[in-house]
């Protein structure tokens, strides 16, 4: 009686859980469904339950959305599309493939060079580079994500094939031979002896697969060679047969790691750019993964093994490879954390994230948040400047009156984009869930601590103290307002509040000094001003030469970020603004627009500060805390803890100022220039 019962319990679970007694297993081609259609009559002739059913698609994506709409139950993906499944259709993987006992569910992707090069991860830009085939997991997929998730390679407008041809100095990629980069990414294919299969993705083209592309680069075709851990050890000291191989040895090359180290190619679990989770069997989130497996193990059990009428881990009697599981299985195991986030993995997730970029979803505009009249004018002309040298995605510029308002209509998917300095990166990711895109680079020493003549952006109900010192506009106007309306506003600003004696110490960066002396300024109030007239106040008491800022300075602070909305592709943004500098970035482009300089709209900082050398990438500082740095954001939550009114928020500026700046006792005895 118990028997029947869980007999009936089994039938009812597998009817509610997969819609009748069939597991509907997805092909992707002829020969994918007639091996399917092979284990389907194994398995029930072996009276394995539930019997499966083969459903045909047209490709992994077809199969996923036929899963999705639950005209399919089953399939078995690559990473890639692992990905793409549970992120984008709630799929998840149950059951996992062993293809070696020693690392189990996954395998490394690796960088391979040859030892003595001079290569690291770091100046890869320029080399000559050896791939198995284009949208392969070690050999592309990784590779590729990887240096654009760093920051290392930027991908204007989802086009990363242009990308990859314009960063490396030559390549082999099989298969790239239909694409529009085929000069580049083909270069270093050789095809077979005959010369025929030139870049073909297979066998015909010498170079392609694990083994090709570590022979392109054991030949000297090129520098650095993207394959899996075991390809060299698989290929060297004897290992192969073929001639080109017999007499390389292991010790002659080395792997590239992520750090910018090198290590031996015994060493890929420390030193490589991800470990790569092996393919997986993914069902809808409804459906029981235990179930599945016990399918697949009872047919594991009788169909893995030489004798058996139906070889589950084989394709060979299929003219094929790798059909419904990857031929190199050996085992397959059931999957206890059923997400596809922790079957991938976080460095594989990297990967998958710098290379996951859909053309078609993205906006045709960028809608850059600009605060005056003077922004206004630049940001036109970077639209022009841009759109005449068709960077995508164009340059849209729409105004707001603050920082703040920038924040919200960005939140409100009205604008896209703004550039922020510390306070209000703090606020735009805290308050408004944005999240930095690119940064501002300045000189090789970091920026440091700076406010300006305390204005603000609202005065109203600000006290009075904090405005004293501020003169307004040339008509005394716009008193203590937080733009330069505000003589006394910004680093020039509060150098000169020093320079005409209005105050006694200036707060500013360390090169506002040489900015505004020695004739490196036109304005009137700093043309005779000399820099060795002023020193520098360090914190254990003593004073110092202008020059010697590096050693005596009060804080470092965060460069200023562009910020975006979190589903908002940052490398798309990034790729934009890192392909625009090369051609407007330097001061002396002949391009016409500069992006980092203000003087010709008479403003400072307009989008971007004067100051900055080069936009670079976020990396890994995916967020405002990550940004600003836990000492910023603690001393900043610090003096927001206070209350903001009245006398307690003039308390407030200054525990900010002691906990950064140790001179701040001593300052506030002075009259101050912020």
């Amino acid at each position: 009686m118990r028997g029947s019962c869980a007999a009936l319990w089994l039938f009812l679970t597998l009817r509610t859980v997969l819609g009748g007694m069939e597991v509907r297993w997805c092909t992707i081609s002829d020969p994918e469904q007639q091996k399917c259609s092979d284990m389907s009559k194994a398995f029930q002739q072996a009276g394995i339950q539930p019997s499966v059913l083969c459903v045909q698609g047209t490709s992994a994506d077809h199969c996923i959305q036929l899963i999705t709409a639950q005209e399919a139950d089953a399939i078995t993906l690559d990473g890639g599309a692992i990905y793409q499944a549970g992120k984008e259709h709630g799929l998840k993987p149950v059951v996992g493939e062993v293809y070696d006992q020693e690392i189990g569910t996954s395998y490394y992707a690796v960088a391979v060079v040859r030892r003595g090069s001079q290569v690291t991860i770091n100046t890869l830009k320029g080399v000559k580079s050896c791939h198995t085939g284009i949208n392969r997991t070690v050999g592309w997929n990784v590779p590729v994500g990887f240096l654009v998730e760093s920051g290392r390679l930027s991908v204007m407008g989802c086009d990363v094939l242009r990308a990859v041809s314009d960063y490396f100095g030559g390549s082999c990629v099989p298969g790239a031979g239909e694409t529009s980069y085929s000069e580049s990414l083909c270069r270093l294919c050789r095809g077979d002896t005959t010369g025929e299969g030139v870049c073909d993705k297979s066998p015909l083209e010498r170079y392609y697969d694990y083994s090709g592309a570590f022979r392109c680069l054991a030949e000297g075709a090129g520098d650095v060679a993207f394959v899996k851990h075991s390809t060299v050890l698989e290929n060297t000291d004897g290992k192969t047969l073929p001639s080109w191989g017999q007499a390389l040895l292991s010790q002659d090359f080395e792997l590239l790691c992520r750090d910018g180290s090198r290590a031996e190619v015994t060493e890929w679990r420390r030193c490589h750019l991800a470990r790569v989770p092996a393919h997986a069997v993914v069902v809808r989130a409804d459906t029981d993964g235990g179930l599945i497996f016990r399918l697949l193990n009872e047919g594991q059990r009788l169909f893995s093994h030489e004798g058996s009428s139906f070889h589950m881990f084989s394709s060979e009697a299929y003219g094929q490879k790798n059909l419904l599981f990857k031929d190199s299985t050996s085992e397959l195991v059931p999957i206890a954390t059923q997400t596809y986030e922790a079957w991938l993995g976080r460095e594989y997730l990297h990967a998958m994230k710098g290379l996951i970029c859909d053309p078609n979803r993205l906006p045709h505009y960028l809608r850059w948040c600009v605060l005056s009249t003077p922004e206004i004018q630049k940001c036109g002309d970077m639209a022009v400047a841009f759109s005449r040298q068709r960077l995508k995605p164009e340059i849209q510029c729409v105004s707001a009156e603050s920082p703040q308002q920038c924040m919200e209509r960005i939140q409100a998917g009205q604008i896209d984009t703004v550039t922020l300095k510390g306070e209000d990166i703090y606020t735009a990711g805290k308050t408004y869930g944005l999240v930095p895109a690119a940064g501002e680079h300045y000189a090789p020493v970091s920026e440091f601590f700076s406010a300006s003549c305390v204005p603000v952006n609202n005065p109203k109900n600000y006290p009075s103290s904090l405005c004293a010192l501020c003169v307004g506009d040339e008509q005394g106007r716009n008193k203590c307002v937080g733009n330069s309306q505000e003589r006394y506003y910004g680093y020039s600003g509060a150098f000169r509040c020093l320079v005409e004696n209005a105050g006694d110490v200036a707060f500013v960066k360390h090169t506002t000094v040489f900015d505004n002396t020695n004739g490196h300024s036109s304005e009137p109030w700093a043309a005779e001003l000399m820099s060795e007239d002023y020193e520098l106040l360090c914190p254990n008491g003593a004073r110092a030469e202008v020059t010697q800022f590096a050693a005596c300075n009060l804080a470092q602070i965060p460069s200023h970020a562009v910020m975006v909305r979190p589903d908002t592709n940052i490398f798309t943004v990034y790729g934009l603004l890192d392909k625009a500098q090369d051609l407007f970035g330097d001061d002396r482009n002949k391009n016409g627009f500069k992006m980092f300089d203000s003087s010709s709209y008479h403003g400072q900082d307009l989008l971007f500060k004067d100051a900055t050398v080069r936009v670079v990438p976020v990396g890994e500082k995916t967020t405002y805390r990550d940004w600003l740095g836990p000492d910023y954001v603690v001393a900043l939550e610090g003096m927001l803890s206070q209350q903001c009114s009245g006398t307690a928020t003039v308390a407030s500026r200054v525990s900010l100022l002691l906990l950064l700046l140790p001179l701040a006792l001593t300052a506030s005895l002075l009259q101050p220039c912020f």
